[in-house]
């Protein structure tokens, strides 16, 4: 007989295409990420570079000069000889009274003869009045009045003058008779023909006062005709010395605080002056004292002056304002630090309880900062009121019995955020200058989170 074969039927378990699952793997892995993406939280960064920014400050400064006024002796009508801001002797004759008018009205009206201005005169009106018209601001409107009182004095320099003298015998007889008088000036200076009340302020009264532009007024006396005995008729600046007083903030205050001088540039004309400085505090405000010794004629005219304070660049690590956050730290004698364990780094024991049981463990927190007397540290491995121990001895610290803040950023450069302190140099309101290669710190190309209010420590980053 033939042998019979057994047949064993085999069950078809389905034939898998290994393309398909490897599909459906990357399908459900790249959807995995997707939906990753759209549901965290991500953080722009940004590349710390190196950079400057310009500490240059405008401020608006009052002027303090020493300056006279001058009153009227008599009654009567008025001329005027000298041209503003010009510098006088004690033997210049700088205006006339005639107590009866005879005199005061050939001399006034001594302009409207043919030649009496000269063409040297002419010449040098016409010359300013086409610098002032291709430098005119409209935004400075005041500095027309003043141009055309300038104007009208240097007329009243070259006319009054000759007609006084064509008048010579009949300013003597009017003389003789005291109805004429002659005015020099008591001292030398130079004349100006505005007061505005501040002829008798000192820094001291200055700085001591409310700064309000607003409410500033000026008289013109120039315009006068006829005054009474004890009018004012002129100012004088006797010295060439002369103060801007400024006031000022605390942050520049401390910029300042170790400098004797400092570059000045007029915003007026854009004139710049090397000058002496000092600081002055006055109920808890702060001005700086800029005292001149050339430039007082140049800006004799004004009383309040926008100056700019040039201090130059600033230079370090500029990383933008939005970046800057703080955190409060536990500061912790290194006293209470030690080495041991597993690790080189500062340590601390602490007296910890763990389950009923009362133990000492040595801990190595991360360091933030440091001073000479103590470490910063987070609440990462520390609580509040934790006992640290002294190596060695029975002394003992409570955890938060004192506490500090740090400016800083958080440096994204592992994957995760990780605060580190600054120390800032200067600041505006968009950017800060840092300092470089600090402990502690960042350094250059380091990736920090563009926004720290959107940022906790150790948080996972998603570019």
């Amino acid at each position: 007989m033939s042998e019979k074969k057994k047949i064993t039927r085999v069950r078809n378990v389905g034939n898998y295409n290994i393309g398909v699952v490897i599909f459906l793997i990357i399908i459900t892995y790249v959807l995995f990420n997707i939906f990753s993406y759209f549901t965290k939280t991500h953080i722009s960064e940004y590349q710390v570079q190196q950079g400057t920014i310009a500490s240059n400050y405008i401020y608006q400064g009052i002027i303090v000069r020493d300056e006279t006024i001058e009153y009227a002796s008599h009654n009567g009508f008025i001329n005027y000889y000298v041209k503003n801001a010009s510098k006088v002797s004690v033997t210049d004759v700088i205006y006339s009274i005639d107590t009866n008018g005879a005199i005061s009205e050939k001399i006034s009206t001594s302009g409207s003869t043919p030649g009496a201005i000269s063409s040297d005169t002419l010449n040098a009106l016409s010359s300013e009045i086409g610098t002032f018209v291709s430098d005119y601001n409209p935004n400075q409107f005041s500095e027309a009045y003043t141009f055309y009182q300038n104007l009208s004095t240097q007329l009243a320099q070259d006319v009054n003058l000759n007609a006084l003298a064509s008048l010579s015998s009949q300013v003597a007889s009017a003389e003789g008779n005291n109805t004429f008088y002659q005015m020099t000036s008591p001292e030398d200076g130079v004349i100006v023909y505005e007061i505005d009340g501040f002829e008798n302020y000192t820094i001291e009264d200055i700085i001591s006062s409310e700064f309000n532009y607003n409410s500033y007024t000026e008289q013109h006396l120039f315009a006068n005709t006829e005054v009474k005995s004890g009018d004012p008729v002129y100012k004088r600046v006797n010295s060439e010395y002369w103060n801007v007083i400024v006031p000022i903030d605390e942050k520049l205050a401390k910029a300042l605080n170790e400098k004797s001088a400092v570059r000045v540039r007029f915003c007026k004309d854009d004139f710049e002056l090397d000058t002496a400085c000092s600081l002055i505090k006055e109920d808890g405000n702060y001005f700086l004292n800029l005292s001149f010794n050339k430039g007082m004629v140049r800006y004799i005219n004004d009383r309040f002056i926008d100056i700019e304070l040039v201090m130059g660049d600033k230079i370090g690590l500029k990383i933008p304002q939005s970046a800057i956050t703080t955190k409060e730290f536990f500061t912790i004698p290194k006293t209470f630090f030690t080495t041991g364990g597993d690790s080189s780094n500062p340590g601390l024991l602490v007296k910890q309880t763990i389950k009923g049981v009362e133990q000492t463990t040595l801990i190595n927190p991360t360091l933030y900062y440091e001073t000479e007397d103590y470490y910063y540290v987070d609440n990462e491995l520390l609580s509040e009121n934790d006992v640290v121990l002294m190596a060695d001895s029975s002394n003992t610290y409570t955890v938060g019995t004192d506490k500090a803040s740090l400016i800083g950023v958080y440096n994204i450069n592992k994957g995760y955020a990780v605060f580190k302190q600054i120390n800032i140099i200067y600041e505006n309101e968009a950017y800060a200058i840092v300092e470089t290669k600090t402990a502690y710190g960042i350094a250059l190309y380091d990736h920090i989170a563009l926004d720290a209010s959107k940022v906790k420590e150790n948080q996972l980053t998603t570019k």
